[in-house]
């Protein structure tokens, strides 16, 4: 179960995609391989977003926990999702680090095209 800080954390991507002209498509979709945290578009990426929200105390960068394995299980969980709701649009795979500061603001870094559906390299 998500954690409070969690959910606030993919309400301010979800937000910030918006802002930045991206359309909402769903949020916490999930497969028998796992979850994808939001999946977005815009005229030409059909985005997979991996939301991972942190404390500033929190020793090293939130993308960082996004591993190998996890990033196997958004790219079998995205080819589900792209088997359900074609489309012509190019799949990318984001990882949104959002830090979470006492005072209830949110700083947020996009990392666009974090990994790779070809291969195991990571972008960050």
């Amino acid at each position: 179960m998500m954690n409070d800080i969690g959910i606030k954390g993919e309400i301010a991507a979800l937000k910030f995609y918006v802002q930045n002209g991206y359309a909402f498509l769903e949020k916490n979709y999930r497969s028998k391989y796992g979850e994808i945290d939001i999946i977005l578009k815009n005229s030409e990426y059909i985005v997979f977003s991996e939301v991972k929200t942190r404390k500033p105390d929190t020793f090293g960068k939130p993308s960082e926990s996004v591993d190998i394995r996890k990033r196997k299980r958004i790219i079998k969980t995205a080819s589900e999702y792209l088997s359900e709701n074609p489309t012509d649009l190019q799949p990318r795979f984001d990882v949104t680090e959002v830090i979470y500061d006492a005072h209830g603001h949110f700083f947020i870094n996009n990392i666009e095209n974090a990994f790779y559906q070809s291969d195991d390299y990571a972008a960050f």
